[in-house]
């Protein structure tokens, strides 16, 4: 008897584990499979992104024709080529537009149903995000990267290091896009409708993450700090900067480290922004 309760104790640590891990892959899951209905929207947006692809080319590569060197902040034109294609690759990836759900949900109460449920808000919309992102990276990441690639003259990796730190950092910056946005969601527990809020957030993500234009083009300081002070060039211009090998392997490194101290700051935020709001929620009939 005594070595049946020695066995029990031994093994049950491990159940709460192995049921967290388990219940939020299949969250994972799930969101994956939400996005695979979305067939002809997913065509839909990757023609598009292609087409803007080949703006965003050509507009830099004139860029890059119209400077001395032909090397716009430190980026030959394979470089900037690389830049564009992988970030409208990643620009579905990453997510910076479009997700209101969590707003939606606590401006109509329908949030009540979720904190009644085991599995914690937070938790629960981030592994569906990443489920999202896994699906974005099959369905409309490479579509672009190969028409880019059959048109343009990307470049290659040089380092072994580079591509396991670039999808290092592509997953890290999901999370990084996540944290932003379920706080930009999360106003609407104060405003109740976060509509300006997301608007504010459509407006300054593309500028500052480094969708339209490589940060390194502003001035040094100004670039060094966005980098430092916001999370914002986490989302974009860092994994594009490790894919076109911008600098050298250690601030590669360096970049994407800090990319995980900002996703690490952010979950940790989301999580107090979250047990605040539902000390004080209120949702209509009590």
């Amino acid at each position: 008897m005594a070595g049946k309760d020695a066995s029990v104790l031994t093994i049950s640590p491990d159940g709460p584990l192995r049921g967290s891990i388990s219940t939020f892959g299949a969250l994972v899951g799930s969101g994956f499979r939400r996005y695979t209905t979305y067939r002809q929207a997913t065509i839909a947006g990757t023609f598009t992104n292609i087409v803007f692809g080949y703006v965003r080319c050509y507009v830099l590569l004139a860029v890059a024709a119209s400077t001395l060197g032909g090397r716009p902040a430190g980026y030959d034109t394979e470089q900037l080529a690389t830049y564009v294609w992988l970030g409208q690759g990643l620009l579905s990836v990453v997510m910076l537009w479009g997700w209101a759900e969590l707003a939606e949900r606590i401006r109509t109460g329908d949030v009540a149903a979720d904190l009644l449920r085991p599995v914690p808000p937070l938790m629960a919309y981030l592994a569906a995000d990443l489920g999202r992102a896994g699906h974005g990276m099959i369905t409309r990441f490479v579509p672009p990267v190969l028409v880019g690639a059959l048109c343009f003259p990307l470049r290659l990796p040089t380092r072994w290091q580079t591509v396991p730190l670039f999808l290092l950092s592509v997953l890290i910056a999901v999370v990084v896009s996540f944290g932003c946005r379920y706080l930009v969601n999360a106003t609407a527990y104060w405003l109740h409708d976060a509509r300006g809020p997301i608007m504010f957030w459509v407006l300054g993500a593309g500028v500052l993450g480094g969708l339209y234009f490589p940060l390194r083009l502003l001035p040094d300081w100004l670039a060094v700090t966005l980098w430092l002070g916001t999370p914002l060039p986490s989302i974009l211009q860092t994994p594009l900067d490790v894919a076109a090998e911008r600098d050298g392997p250690g601030l590669q490194l360096a970049l994407v480290a800090l990319q995980g101290c900002w996703a690490v700051t952010l979950l940790a935020l989301a999580a107090l922004v979250q047990r605040r709001a539902e000390r004080r929620l209120v949702v209509q009939g009590g």
